[in-house]
């Protein structure tokens, strides 16, 4: 297959739609669509996911961007309109994932909105955009790791060829992908079953921060804080420490949803204190 077409959704020169803007947009809406489905089966108005969509998808593309240019900034100090050029790639799932929480974190002050409940809505939602949007990676041949130089192990899905580099690398885009496919399943399964808000959002910070964590020390393009610390493995250790400091909380008592009856309920009897 021709390379400009692997990139380009018709392969037609002047008419660039990149393949990976359509899988980004297609794991975005389905993202919503599940979060939506499942705030009315508890008992909300599907208005509350469309709401925060609204601030958090612009927010999280601007924070991914940020964090990703923080630590690239050799790439873009001789030229601070590269900053602007999101088309040319540059966005970094850890700085779309903070710009989330963050907003989610304004967003349920100001509609009074339990916080870990929203959370709860919305972290399968978030890791089944992570999941197709990884192919994304494939498409732009990115996000790959080491060399594989063994023919018997040049197959996919263990390894990917780069045209760029006329190389065999580990298909760890792929790896990411099915590890985090069987999380969503993991959640979906203890979704049906926890009655307490919160553990949603424990299962994605531990499961996807041990999964990224693991994952990351593969890939050949990893951004650094110091030479030899990867930032995301960083940061997926802090994750991991909130989720389960979250879990404590829960357990302990110490975090638990308050009765919301305000206008996103279907019913005026609002929700259970959880």
């Amino acid at each position: 297959m021709d390379r400009f077409m692997i990139h380009n959704l018709f392969g037609i020169e002047g008419f660039n739609i990149a393949w990976y803007g359509v899988i980004i947009g297609v794991g975005m809406v389905l993202a919503v669509c599940v979060a939506a489905f499942r705030a009315k089966r508890a008992g909300y108005k599907t208005d509350l996911i469309l709401d925060f969509v609204l601030f958090a998808v612009p927010i999280a593309i601007v924070c991914a961007r940020i964090y990703y240019v923080i630590f690239e900034w050799d790439m873009y100090s001789d030229d601070l309109m590269k900053i602007f050029a999101i088309r040319e790639g540059g966005l970094a799932i850890y700085g779309g994932v903070i710009g989330g929480i963050a907003t989610a974190v304004v967003f349920c002050k100001i509609q009074k909105f339990p916080l870990l409940k929203l959370m709860d809505f919305a972290m399968p939602s978030l890791l089944l955009g992570q999941i197709i949007g990884r192919w994304g990676n494939f498409m732009n041949q990115e996000a790959f790791g080491n060399l594989i130089t063994d023919p018997k192990l040049q197959f996919f899905p263990y390894g990917v060829y780069i045209d760029d580099l006329a190389e065999w690398h580990q298909a760890t885009f792929f790896y990411e992908s099915a590890a985090n496919l069987v999380l969503f399943i993991m959640m979906m399964i203890v979704a049906r079953r926890v009655k307490k808000d919160g553990w949603m959002t424990v299962l994605y910070l531990v499961g996807y921060g041990i999964i990224r964590c693991c994952i990351e020390g593969l890939r050949t393009d990893s951004l650094y804080l110091i030479p030899g610390l990867r930032v995301s493995q960083l940061l997926s250790a802090v994750l991991i420490g909130i989720g389960l400091g979250i879990a404590w909380g829960i357990r302990s008592g110490r975090l638990r949803s308050a009765v919301y009856k305000g206008n996103y309920c279907l019913t005026n009897g609002g929700g259970e204190d959880k």
